[in-house]
């Protein structure tokens, strides 16, 4: 396998694009536009197709990471990104009122993709007073029958985001 493609997927905020842009050799393919409806006020900007960067693994392994729009209303464009992929990060901010909800609506709706392939959890904002411990993430997730990778980590920095991949990629040969 010389090319893996990875989706990065969460709510709005979740620093989707700003992983991307953290961990892509090339400069990231951006769809932002301006944020006009409820959005507005947590920020200027949302995706409203995808991102997407690239980069290669020590072993030469293009990998090609989409994010998808945060918002609902986009769900069409998940299924549309997730087409081809080999495994699912979702991002989950601990800074949003209910973001073991978040998580959860996210895992239901690529549940199918999840399936047949692999997923890895990143929480961002876990300094957010109001942020679940992970230990209410894991409480939560295994209680939906699910055992996942749950790694805290800040997206700004490009060495968690290579976390997170390395963390996917693992369970994907594990899986093998």
């Amino acid at each position: 396998m010389s090319e893996i493609k990875l989706i990065i997927t969460g709510p709005p905020g979740a620093g989707k694009t700003t992983a991307i842009a953290a961990i892509s050799e090339t400069a990231p393919v951006k769809t932002d536009t301006h944020t006009t409806d409820d959005l507005a006020a947590v920020k200027e900007q949302t995706t409203v197709a995808m991102d997407f960067g690239e980069l290669t693994l020590d072993d030469g392994q293009k990998v090609f990471l989409y994010g998808t729009p945060g918002q609902r209303r986009f769900e069409f464009m998940w299924k549309i990104l997730v087409e081809g992929g080999l495994g699912l990060i979702i991002l989950v901010d601990c800074s949003r009122p209910d973001p073991l909800a978040d998580l959860h609506m996210y895992l239901d709706n690529f549940a199918d993709f999840i399936r047949q392939t692999s997923v890895v959890v990143g929480l961002t904002r876990t300094d957010h007073p109001d942020a679940p411990a992970v230990a209410e993430f894991y409480s939560s997730i295994e209680s939906s029958g699910r055992v996942l990778p749950i790694l805290e980590v800040d997206i700004r920095e490009r060495e968690d985001v290579a976390l997170l991949i390395n963390a996917l990629v693992s369970t994907l040969e594990f899986s093998r």
